[in-house]
């Protein structure tokens, strides 16, 4: 378990904010994730289908798709991937429909835990509700007083600033968020209006000289290398690569706001574009690096253990495979 998360959990059964989220994942869940799909550096395509389908229920109704069903349904979505209808999907069109994929099914999760977490069925979820659902009681902190003890004072921090984003969701200023604000409260990334708070969250984090920009030292955090080192870890480095390669676009040795944006908000671009040209070649049988329809059919186990399909589960959702998108 990473440190932030085991601390955070002496308050609370559930901790989840944004940030620790995010740095958690990016810490373990990626490395572990990568292991488990790549064992030996070998892909498993059946672990695409176990992990990603969505469960046992998924799985089954999969299974119960007769082998002409599937055909048709995969078909349908081959229509709708290719924007310019001239029976050939490009890497940009697979990029596009994956993203359009994973933000369908953030929504879906979103609107899944407002019942989940709207107690009262009133139709929005206070702030109350919010904490009761992730820590089984509600938590007040006082905004202006320091806990004595490090991980209860970094959980007091984060508490807080899901607070702020809470009361930012909330552009009515009623007493709880509607399923729209909770959809901007749990996913700000896919909300204009939540952008200038996200960015301003990260710069009051990590711009520690107050200039707008944040440096590669102050992207790095707290880090110093030990002076008996030759040279620094492993993570520094490939965090010191992300830095520059990733996120500072301009190359001026800072992140601007914009690109600051890059780096605090979860983004998939990069993995559907990994996802794209990993099935062009794979499927690509005449090498003009295009997919025509004809090939995805000759190669539809492959297609169906892919992030195109959502690993099998768009065959099982009306919304990809039904004639009107």
């Amino acid at each position: 378990m990473c440190p932030q998360l085991a601390g955070a959990m002496r308050l609370g059964p559930r901790p989840a904010t944004l940030g620790l989220l995010l740095l958690c994942a990016a810490a373990a869940g990626a490395g572990e994730a990568e292991e488990l799909h790549y064992p030996q550096g070998e892909h498993r395509a059946d672990y695409d289908r176990e992990a990603l389908l969505g469960g046992k229920e998924e799985v089954d109704e999969y299974v119960k798709l007769t082998p002409e069903e599937q055909h048709k349904r995969l078909k349908s979505i081959i229509k709708k991937i290719d924007l310019d209808s001239d029976g050939f999907l490009t890497e940009s069109e697979l990029s596009s429909w994956i993203q359009m994929s994973f933000k369908h099914y953030a929504m879906q999760e979103a609107k899944q835990q407002f019942v989940e977490y709207d107690k009262n069925s009133d139709g929005s979820v206070s702030w109350d509700e919010y904490n009761i659902q992730m820590y089984d009681r509600v938590i007040d902190f006082d905004e202006n007083t320091a806990l004595d003890d490090t991980e209860e004072e970094s959980f007091r921090q984060l508490h807080l600033k899901d607070k702020k984003r809470f009361e930012k969701a909330n552009q009515d200023s009623g007493p709880g968020l509607n399923l729209e604000e909770f959809i901007a409260f749990e996913h700000p990334e896919e909300v204009d209006y939540m952008t200038e708070f996200v960015i301003q969250e990260a710069l009051e984090e990590h711009d520690k000289n107050g200039d707008g920009f944040v440096s590669l030292e102050e992207f790095l955090g707290d880090y110093r290398r030990d002076p008996t080192a030759n040279e620094d870890p492993e993570w520094i480095l490939v965090e010191k690569d992300r830095f520059l390669n990733d996120y500072d676009k301009d190359a001026d040795g800072r992140l601007d706001p914009q690109e600051l944006l890059s780096w605090v908000v979860p983004n998939n671009q990069g993995i559907a574009q990994e996802e794209a040209l990993h099935l062009i070649d794979e499927v690509d049988l005449n090498s003009d690096r295009k997919l025509s329809e004809a090939e995805i059919l000759e190669n539809q186990d492959l297609f169906l253990t892919s992030e195109a399909t959502d690993y099998g589960r768009q065959l099982q959702d009306e919304y990809f495979y039904h004639d009107e998108l």
